[in-house]
């Protein structure tokens, strides 16, 4: 095989990282929350876990999975606020709704991230990438807000954009191109690439690798030697500009788990919490169009110690009653009776829905026709506005959170809530 050197189309891939997310977004908000140190957190007692520091926040040492009491020994003045999903939503869809107007196909690729390829618009060969990606920055400032702030990389495929997109933040704005490439290579560490963890560097060192430079001037031959897989040759076109990460691939089940704030034992206790996360799975698997042929429940406990058990149906599941009463009696089998951490249920076999197979047990066209029906009214006024008696113990203990998944996992997010009214006049 030919060796390749780095890719010298045009860059016209763009990737946009909103900075902080959440609480980049709690400061527009909220003109008394800017220039401070704050945490966006699961929750605000001691033991919550920040999901996102401020800027200023980051600048002292906090960080992303700390505990609330950890940040407050760092400075216990810092701000703790609890995630208000709306809020991000409303930001996403305005600035999903930007970007519309450069490319007609815009990829979240999380709540806060975007990726769009350029190639081929009007736009990109009258103005060129870069002039695009700071009318868009101006226009989030303007449209957005003044406060929110966007990292954006600029590459030949996607990896690149993301890589440069996190090499200057906040509010950066950096181009990998052929004919920067070896210097932006030397301002990164094998650990700033995404995707290379601790064995990969190992991998990598015994082979000679030490530096990205390193890493990118390697031969086919030595990456296959170091991955010891087709990965090393995925690598080797990543690092010269060429895609290799588009493919989507299957999904394989829905799940959803829920940490209660409170010790909770009994089955009785915890039979709501399993019950609104059936629903709220079995929701998203027939909003993504799957039915499911098993149902999976785990338990985390507060002494750490772990039970699960799956179970294979023989009907197809697509209705969050019928998940429900299999995910009891799994949980039911379980002989420990110990305070719970986390509880999981997860349904998998995954089958596109067709046609529904009749069961000589129960009218399946009916009850298809009633869930849609349940669907609907809960789409159009509000989640859960329809839900099982069982279940509203539950409500005020699990709230809305917000998605970190896949693509599918954000679409379906952010689809809940639509009609959102801003908290300030630029959220």
């Amino acid at each position: 095989m030919k060796d390749f050197v780095f890719n010298h189309n045009n860059p016209s891939v763009l990737h946009l990282d909103i900075n902080s997310c959440f609480a980049t977004i709690e400061q527009q908000a909220n003109p008394f929350l800017r220039g401070k140190p704050i945490v966006v957190a699961a929750y605000d007692s001691p033991s919550g876990c920040i999901v996102a520091p401020s800027v200023e926040a980051k600048k002292l040492g906090m960080k992303v999975g700390m505990r609330v009491k950890e940040a407050r020994l760092i400075d216990p003045k810092v701000i703790v606020v609890t995630p208000d999903p709306p809020k991000y939503r409303a930001v996403h869809l305005r600035l999903r709704k930007i970007l519309e107007d450069y490319a007609p196909s815009v990829v979240p690729k999380s709540i806060d991230e975007f990726v769009l390829d350029l190639k081929g618009t009007p736009l990109f060969e009258r103005l060129g990438v870069l002039a695009i990606a700071k009318e868009i920055k101006n226009r989030i400032n303007t449209e957005v807000g003044e406060w929110i702030r966007v990292s954006v990389g600029i590459a030949p495929n996607r990896y690149l954009a993301k890589t440069a997109a996190g090499m200057q933040k906040p509010d950066g704005l950096v181009v990998i191109d052929h004919e920067n490439v070896d210097e932006k290579y030397q301002q990164l560490a094998l650990r700033d690439l995404c995707g290379i963890k601790t064995n990969n560097i190992v991998r990598l060192n015994s082979v000679g690798i030490f530096t990205v430079a390193d890493f990118f001037q390697a031969n086919l031959e030595t990456l296959k030697a170091a991955f010891q897989s087709v990965v090393g040759y995925y690598w080797y076109m990543r690092l010269k500009g060429y895609e290799v990460d588009d493919v989507v691939f299957a999904r394989r089940s829905y799940s959803n788990s829920f940490s209660p704030p409170q010790a909770l034992v009994n089955l009785e206790e915890i039979a709501p919490i399993l019950q609104k996360l059936t629903e709220k799975m079995s929701f998203r698997m027939r909003r993504g169009g799957y039915v499911g042929r098993g149902v999976h429940v785990s338990v985390l406990y507060r002494d750490y110690s772990f039970w699960h058990q799956g179970q294979t149906q023989t009907e197809v599941l697509f209705d969050g009653r019928d998940i429900y009463k299999v995910a009891y009696k799994l949980l039911s089998k379980s002989v420990f009776r110990k305070p719970v951490h986390t509880l999981a249920v997860s349904a998998f076999g995954l089958e596109k829905k067709g046609k529904l197979q009749l069961s000589l047990v129960a009218d399946v066209p009916k009850k298809d026709r009633l869930v849609k029906a349940v669907d609907t009214i809960n789409e159009t006024w509000g989640d859960f506005v329809v839900s099982p008696l069982r279940m509203l113990s539950a409500k005020s203990l699990i709230a809305d959170r917000i998605a970190f998944g896949g693509i599918k996992e954000l679409e379906e997010f952010i689809l809940q809530d639509t009609g959102v009214t801003p908290v300030s006049h630029n959220v």
